[in-house]
């Protein structure tokens, strides 16, 4: 099954209404993630640590896309 309608019905009770969006934001990194065949524990575990001091005109360079290709270019 599905991993997203698995979870729909739980999700309904995710404790406020600024939850939804934080989740849907996550869940949409994750199955970019899936798709574009990118290791999701090495993918967060390279951006995590950078958030705090990465330049907010520079987060573009952070998506999983961007990531793929800096790491082909590193490999």
């Amino acid at each position: 099954m599905r991993p997203l309608a698995l979870g729909r019905k739980n999700w309904l009770h995710l404790g406020s209404e600024q939850a939804g969006p934080k989740v849907a934001a996550i869940a949409s990194l994750v199955e970019t993630c899936r798709r574009l065949d990118i290791n999701l524990h090495a993918y967060l575990s390279d951006i995590l640590p950078k958030l705090g001091d990465w330049p907010v005109n520079r987060v573009a360079e952070l998506t999983p896309t961007a990531w793929k290709s800096t790491q082909k270019k590193i490999a």
